[in-house]
């Protein structure tokens, strides 16, 4: 498919979707008048973030205290039929990413209530609610439709049907999936974002989860350097981040 097509497809998508209209007015201003929104200050956070990387399991040791090394043994089934399922969908979304840090924080908080951000084939989902449905905890996951992809089908696919009961998931863009979701839960035990890759979308996105995070709770944000919105939401609030250097990509990650 050509990117005219492409870009047509996706727009009679949105016009058929009048509860997606506030998104669609955001994409044409982010397309038009914001396009260098999305890499706002990336060469200066990429090289803040590469001075201070260290790997998965240097973070997870370090915040939590605790070794990352059982995960794939304990959970090696669970993975295998997850990795399967993503090798038997048509449609390709984002793989699997830093699965351990995911899980050892909701373990480390003590998860009930978590959020999350961006789900796609449900590989953090699957993480997070591997920990959750020990204390019969709830994900709470946003996840724009996948239009004119005919993608929606897929989207969490590798998470497993005995898991679904401790997960919500909202089917609209962030600014309308996460006002319904603090509805429904007020304060927050782990924070997962990984959505909206731009300047102004992750910095709105991170205050409202950041003020709904318990304290003790634990944030995590991928791709931190596609632009300098991480790093500026760190320094403006005072928080010392651990930056995680995961498959060539940073996650950003601290206790609150």
């Amino acid at each position: 498919m050509s990117e005219v097509s492409r870009v047509l497809k996706t727009f009679i998508a949105y016009l058929k979707r009048p509860d997606l209209y506030p998104e669609l007015g955001r994409k044409i201003v982010k397309n038009t008048v914001n396009r260098g929104n999305a890499f706002k200050g990336k060469e200066k956070t990429n090289s803040w973030a590469a001075s201070r990387a260290v790997s998965q399991k240097e973070a997870v040791l370090k915040l939590f205290g605790t070794d990352i090394d059982s995960f794939r043994n304990i959970y090696s089934d669970i993975l295998a039929e997850a990795e399967r399922r993503q090798n038997e969908c048509p449609i390709k979304m984002g793989g699997a990413g830093a699965l351990e840090l995911i899980y050892y924080s909701c373990e480390f908080a003590n998860a009930k209530n978590a959020v999350e951000t961006g789900v796609a084939y449900g590989w953090s989902s699957l993480a997070a609610l591997l920990s959750l449905e020990k204390r019969n905890g709830t994900l709470y996951s946003s996840d724009m439709p996948y239009l004119a992809q005919d993608g929606d089908q897929y989207v969490g696919y590798v998470v497993p049907e005995n898991l679904k009961p401790n997960w919500k998931l909202f089917r609209f863009a962030d600014k309308e999936s996460l006002p319904k979701i603090f509805v429904e839960s007020p304060s927050f035990d782990v924070v997962h974002y990984d959505s909206d890759k731009s300047y102004n979308g992750r910095f709105w996105a991170y205050g409202e989860l950041y003020k709904r995070l318990r304290k003790g709770g634990v944030f995590i944000s991928d791709d931190i350097g596609d632009n300098s919105a991480y790093q500026d939401f760190c320094e403006k609030n005072a928080i010392e981040t651990t930056v995680v250097e995961y498959e060539g990509k940073y996650i950003g990650v601290f206790i609150k």
